[in-house]
């Protein structure tokens, strides 16, 4: 049965037993309690925006992206350009309160994209709804929403080439080239997002998607990233992202490189652990007393000696090594947050006071060059009692966050295997960082949106098996007889 062009009240809905018709306004009345959540998720960060006079700016990091942006030159040691690019884009407007209303935006989008790829994937309205909370509704989202750092855009990306990659059973290529795209983009905003490529491209092998659409994926992937590996090598004399990578990795072998063990030639052993001791493995990369830290020169000029040093160590104590990740790891499960390192507090919840910007050269550059407003933070009354009040529940952090993970790793065995992909790219979210340096709560903030997603897919897969229905799309996207 065909429906009119002109109907606007109703449309055609294909079933397994033919066309039928059902009001939109009934369509549209399914989305209700996201449509709530959402709003009340948009007011929060309404007031986030009112409650405070500017945007986080303490970290030393946000003025090294600033800086980056006004000189738009390739990043520095740790830092690719693909912030501090989105950060150039909107310097005209000389405004870094601009900057986190955008970013509020994005987390709203995480928020709208995870619903729309769940209810694609056959959710119920409440299901998909619930799998978005924590993105919505954590206060340390919402901490790094309102900051100029790069995380909220890194978790953005990699959510969007999810959305598009998964939105069909078999992607189209030009949807496969999207998602190569994001991923790039993703990666040169956070190197540790270039592996990703790898996983997305082995789920279109898993997939028999066709070779036209892994292609797509790996050119659009690849090719940004090629063009700025060039870019950074014109200024830095290497053909890489960043230089940190082997700097990263020596400092976490220092928690257990045993050189009686490694048997380092002469050049590496000046590398080996000198009895310098700190609470975590990425506080070494700063400590003046460590090994690396006594070589004549930048720290970040030894990298490739660093690399080798690592990979040597991890080569000859592979199980040491898997030990102190699992350690680190298992600090994400803990029901209180902990420290660490021990002087971090974990930023979890909404602050409350002032903060005034230190006295750097930097800082009185950034101010001149990109936004004269730059000040020290401040909370706002009356919004501050609410910040004060505005809790998000311990358990939410750590325990839940594994039985995410357990439920998204159970929906990924099996015949339909419906969320192996978000959660392989979850699972390396959050591993990857402590693998390369150490455990961080803000780092492993980027996983949790995806394990949620992940998560929402293997409890709908498991409760499919057991009562014995068929995984089947929507009956709007059935074909018809």
């Amino acid at each position: 049965m065909l429906t009119s062009p002109g109907d606007v009240r109703t449309e055609s809905v294909v079933s397994e037993g033919g066309a039928r018709r059902r009001p939109r306004g009934a369509l549209l009345a399914g989305h209700v309690p996201f449509a709530v959540v959402i709003t009340l998720a948009a007011a929060l960060r309404v007031a986030v925006m009112l409650g405070y006079d500017t945007a986080q700016l303490y970290w030393y990091d946000s003025f090294t992206y600033l800086d980056t942006a006004v000189h738009l030159k390739p990043g520095g040691a740790f830092h690719p350009a693909g912030y501090s690019l989105f950060l150039w884009l909107l310097r005209p407007f000389h405004s870094v309160e601009l900057v986190v209303g955008a970013q509020h935006v994005m987390g709203l989008g995480m928020g709208l994209m995870i619903y729309l790829l769940l209810r694609r994937r056959s959710l119920p309205a409440w299901g998909a709804t619930l799998a978005t909370l924590p993105v919505l509704f954590n206060p340390a989202f919402l901490r790094l929403e309102h900051a100029v750092l790069s995380d909220t855009q890194v978790t953005f990306l990699v959510i969007a080439a999810l959305t598009v990659l998964m939105r069909r059973a078999k992607p189209s290529v030009r949807s496969a080239a999207a998602a190569g795209a994001l991923l790039a983009a993703a990666g040169l905003t956070r190197t540790a997002a270039v592996p990703l490529l790898a996983l997305f491209v082995l789920h279109l092998l898993l997939r028999r998607a066709g070779w036209r659409r892994v292609v797509a994926l790996v050119v659009a992937g690849t090719l940004p990233l090629a063009a700025y590996a060039g870019w950074y090598r014109q200024h830095h004399g290497r053909f890489a992202l960043s230089g940190s990578d082997g700097v990263a990795l020596w400092a976490r072998t220092m928690t257990f490189a045993d050189c009686s063990q490694i048997r380092p030639p002469a050049a590496e052993a000046r590398l080996c652990p000198n009895g310098t001791v700190v609470d975590a493995a990425s506080e070494y990369v700063w400590a003046a007393d460590a090994s690396l830290n006594r070589l004549p020169g930048d720290r970040f000029s030894h990298n490739d000696l660093a690399r080798s040093f690592a990979v040597r160590a991890i080569t000859a104590q592979p199980l040491d090594y898997l030990r102190e990740v699992a350690s680190d790891a298992s600090l994400a499960f803990a029901w209180t947050p902990v420290r660490h390192p021990k002087r971090i507090v974990p930023a979890l919840t909404l602050p409350v006071g002032s903060w005034p910007l230190p006295s750097f050269p930097l800082i009185d550059q950034v101010r001149r060059e990109y936004d004269p407003a730059i000040r020290g933070m401040s909370s706002v009354a009356p919004y501050d009692a609410f910040f004060t009040a505005y809790r998000y529940p311990n358990v939410l952090h750590g325990p839940l966050f594994g039985a995410l993970l357990l439920l998204g790793g159970l929906g990924a065995i099996g015949r339909r295997r419906a969320a192996l992909l978000p959660w392989a790219v979850a699972m390396f979210l959050f591993l990857g960082p402590i693998a390369a340096l150490d455990f961080d709560h803000r780092y492993m903030l980027p996983a949790i949106p995806v394990a949620c997603a992940a998560a929402a897919l293997g409890a709908a897969s498991l409760w499919r098996t057991r009562s014995g229905r068929r995984w089947a799309l929507p009956r709007h996207r059935r074909p018809g007889p």
